[in-house]
């Protein structure tokens, strides 16, 4: 497989803190590549910097061929990767179909003159943007929830709520920082059939996750960090097996 993100020999500091050192590793086109290790292994940081939030200290994160530390969140956004959050980030006040419109503002061109004049390649680009809003709705199970507002939307819809949004902006690698967390048994199985339908329609994803079993049975490979630092990577049995990582993480739920 070819590699889609690369990153090399990456460092991090806070003050005094070492929160990664040296991670290496890469996700190839059309994986679901798992990231994973106990609280503060250093997994979210990690994801901060190939989403611009942290700037590196050291090492080089590459999508493709570009370069993506030093580069702004919306620049990282337009060069195709795109995340969700730990803690979801949703406009609480606007509709779900406006989130996800949101999402699709990363992919249009028009401008302030062609807003306030009503272009027509203005009105056109808006109508595709809502019908493709609407088809993503549609796909994630909430397209008759299109005009409610998104506090009023149940906790698992919020969470596919904002899977829509970064989807609406064609990410080629698609990030998801614990999309589980909070979800019931009904919810979780739905959610690990949804990213397994968008990697058989060739996304790419990368995703934190606590739940051992989801990430066991969803998971192509896997990098497992504690402490910031790697301790291991591979397909998913080899993983579990690892004593490092039995030490480190999996414990009684080594499998």
């Amino acid at each position: 497989m070819n590699a889609l993100l690369t990153v090399s020999g990456v460092s991090k500091a806070f003050g005094g803190l070492q929160a990664l050192s040296d991670i290496s590793l890469q996700v190839h086109r059309g994986e679901i590549f798992g990231l994973i290790g106990p609280n503060g292994a250093g997994k979210t940081t990690l994801f901060n910097a190939f989403t611009g939030l942290y700037t590196i200290d050291r090492g080089e994160i590459r999508l493709n061929t570009t370069r993506l530390n030093g580069q702004k969140p919306h620049q990282v956004l337009q060069a195709g990767l795109a995340r969700t959050f730990q803690n979801i980030r949703l406009f609480a006040e606007m509709t779900a179909l406006e989130n996800v419109l949101v999402g699709r503002h990363a992919r249009t061109t028009s401008g302030v003159v062609g807003a306030v004049l009503r272009l027509p390649g203005t009105r056109h680009e808006e109508a595709d943007s809502r019908e493709r809003a609407h088809a993503l709705l549609h796909r994630m199970g909430l397209a008759q929830h299109a005009h409610r507002l998104a506090r009023n939307l149940s906790y698992g819809d919020q969470r596919r709520l904002e899977i829509a949004r970064a989807l609406a902006t064609e990410p080629s690698l698609l990030a998801l920082d614990e999309p589980a967390a909070g979800m019931n048994p009904n919810e979780r199985a739905g959610l690990r059939e949804l990213l397994l339908q968008l990697q058989a329609d060739g996304l790419t994803l990368l995703l934190i996750e606590h739940d051992v079993k989801l990430v066991m049975g969803l998971c192509t490979r896997l990098a497992v960090l504690d402490y910031g630092v790697k301790i291991a990577e591979g397909t998913p049995d080899v993983v579990s097996r690892d004593p490092k990582v039995i030490a480190a993480y999996l414990g009684d739920e080594a499998l």
